[in-house]
């Protein structure tokens, strides 16, 4: 994973391509262009035409209001080329995108979603503690002997992968590979809305399609000797309920493989970095642990891993006095809904008693994050556990270096000592 240290001037006015932000200059930034756009322009249309949001209300509204969706990306942009002459229509056929949940909506996407959502109940993830608990001790036990960790690499990254590949039946030495492949495509995702990043696209696209390969012989072998492992339960769906095609169970696996590591990874380390950038927090948390849910959404709210998410308008919409034409591409910067000021409280302050909810860290509607749960209790045992084990934890350095990328926001390194 790469970080880039160098820092980037803040714009003067919201005229630069906003969708091309990235996290990698610091704590502040992209606040204080979210903060300058949501000021002068909340409702922005970029030069190539993509809408962009930052406030909380009208970010929620979206994500609620069935008038928008997420089939259609591949038109809107289905005129651009690239050089071979391949347009991105024909590249996300090629990638996979369009028989993914995360691209379709009702009734596709309820079908979808109906032939995993069990595995992601409160009830059926609280099942999953244990192992979580077993997963976090180990990788703890292993630093121990020492006198600090990265939390990234020694906690944030091999959790969520552990997890997620045990939960989806990938055996252990077949991780490393799934991993490098799950941040390739993860890193895609900023080139969505920008369809002339062809070289980020064509990265990504290579690493789903080897992902998509590894999956269909993970697929085949689970048809001939199930286990009791989530692909298994896809292959019963596909075979005997009719729920899914082959190629929809294939771009499942990879979107839970994708999703169910790569935002957890950065939560749990922005959640412990948010923390001890607080001294007073992890105190106030120990002293009173009950207050560990709320800790949790509270790193939700003040450094979402996913900074943004975007819908296309089915029709035409007023929104806020302007007229979104049916087929635009509108982009919500979720992470400036969670410090909008006319939602929350002193917005930029990280307080775990917080009274104000309600962040869209997940999303919201139909296409809320199915994960959540499950990244709510890795994040929740991760940081309990540290915060018990280690009384004197405190950052090693007050720099923090975030990864070079926009949609996924998170540290490239934590280190702590104690």
């Amino acid at each position: 994973m790469t970080s880039n240290r160098r820092r980037t001037s803040q714009p003067t006015d919201p005229s630069p391509d906003v969708l091309k932000i990235s996290g990698a200059a610091g704590p502040s930034y992209p606040y204080s262009l979210y903060r300058l756009l949501r000021e002068r322009e909340p409702i922005h249309r970029t030069p190539s035409g993509v809408w962009v949001l930052t406030r909380y209300a009208d970010i929620a509204g979206v994500l609620r209001d069935p008038r928008f969706g997420r089939e259609g990306f591949d038109r809107h942009f289905g005129s651009d080329t690239t050089s071979d002459g391949n347009g991105l229509s024909a590249r996300l056929e090629t990638g996979g995108h369009r028989q993914s949940m995360l691209f379709r909506d009702p009734p596709h996407h309820t079908r979808l979603r109906d032939a995993v959502s069990r595995a992601f109940t409160p009830r059926a993830v609280e099942a999953l503690r244990p192992r979580v608990q077993a997963h976090v001790a180990a990788l703890l036990d292993r630093v121990a002997p020492t006198d600090g960790m990265d939390v990234v690499a020694d906690l944030a990254e091999p959790l969520p992968r552990a997890v997620i590949g045990e939960l989806l039946g990938i055996p252990e030495a077949h991780r490393p590979a799934c991993a490098a492949w799950s941040t390739a495509v993860a890193q895609s995702l900023d080139a969505l809305p920008i369809p002339e990043d062809w070289p980020l696209v064509e990265k990504g696209q290579m690493a789903r399609r080897a992902l998509g390969g590894y999956v269909r012989e993970l697929v085949a072998s689970r048809r001939t000797k199930p286990e009791a492992d989530l692909v298994s339960t896809l292959v019963e769906a596909a075979d005997e309920d009719g729920l899914l095609s082959d190629s929809e169970l294939v771009a499942m696996a990879v979107l839970l493989l994708v999703a169910g590591t790569e935002t957890t990874v950065s939560l749990i380390a922005t959640a412990i970095w948010a923390l001890l950038r607080h001294p007073d927090e992890p105190a106030r948390l120990r002293a009173a642990p009950w207050l560990l849910p709320a800790a949790v959404e509270e790193a939700l709210r003040w450094e979402s891993p996913v900074q943004r998410t975007w819908r296309i308008a089915k029709v035409d919409v007023d929104l806020a006095g302007q007229r979104i034409p049916a087929g635009a591409l509108v982009v919500l910067l979720l992470g400036a809904a969670n410090r909008d000021p006319a939602r929350f409280a002193d917005p930029d302050r990280f307080d775990i008693r917080r009274r104000d909810l309600g962040h869209v860290a997940f999303g919201a509607g139909v296409h809320v994050c199915l994960g959540a749960f499950l990244a709510r209790l890795e994040t929740q045992v991760a940081v309990s556990s540290l915060l018990r084990r280690q009384p004197t934890l405190q950052l090693a350095s007050d720099h923090a270096v975030w990864r070079s990328t926009a949609t996924l926001r998170g540290l490239a390194t934590l280190p702590v000592t104690w």
